[in-house]
């Protein structure tokens, strides 16, 4: 039975051109093609408009773990809320269990350091974040743009890399099957050198967003 905020190996493998990744340790899959040009254009222009310096939960003394830009994506633009639908009807996640859309830009040089998308049970933050919607279940994101060189996404545990491209998505499961925090969802947004990449990131939680 699919856990409240869950998305299955089962439901993702049943839609259209999925696939996953073979690895005993993290539920890992792809769609090539998800989002058409179109709309990967209009969401890039969301997030040139609104972008603003990324950060971090639980941020220690390195200033340079995250140097990308961030745009929390505005729900009443079309873009979005096209976008929205069609994640949620991949996932099968209820919407009410998503937080909100976000983009990110990263320019050359820029990058976001190995690190799980799961909030640290022990960290400082920990109460600030997860206290009303409780621990990230399922990652979903996808790559608005080719990138000249540079930009990939590497899973070091399982010694997988994905390069950027127009519409491609990438999502896992942040949880192991007992729903304790998966280390080997550990990922690395790796420095662009050349070009601008741009993605948008869609988390879920283990209870309805209540913010």
């Amino acid at each position: 039975m699919t856990r409240a905020g869950e998305s299955s190996a089962e439901h993702l493998l049943a839609q259209p051109a999925v696939q996953r990744v073979p690895s005993g340790q993290i539920q890992l899959f792809q769609r090539r093609g998800f989002a058409d040009p179109s709309l990967c254009d209009a969401l890039i222009a969301l997030i040139d408009q609104d972008r603003r310096p990324s950060t971090l939960a639980d941020a220690g003394d390195d200033h340079y773990f995250r140097t990308s830009e961030t745009c929390d994506l505005n729900t009443e633009e079309d873009a979005v809320q096209q976008i929205e639908a069609m994640l949620a009807a991949l996932s099968g996640i209820a919407p009410e269990h998503g937080e909100p859309l976000q983009g990110q830009r990263y320019d050359v040089g820029q990058e976001f350091k190995p690190h799980c998308d799961y909030f640290n049970p022990d960290g400082q933050d920990w109460t600030k974040y997860c206290s009303i919607a409780g621990q990230r279940s399922w990652t979903f994101m996808v790559y608005l743009n080719d990138v000249v060189a540079g930009g990939a996404t590497r899973f070091k545990c399982i010694g997988k890399t994905f390069q950027p491209e127009t519409g491609k998505l990438l999502c896992w499961n942040n949880r192991r099957a007992d729903g304790s925090e998966n280390p080997n969802t550990l990922h690395h947004g790796m420095k662009v050198r050349q070009g601008v990449k741009y993605v948008i990131t869609k988390w879920y939680r283990e209870k309805p967003w209540g913010w």
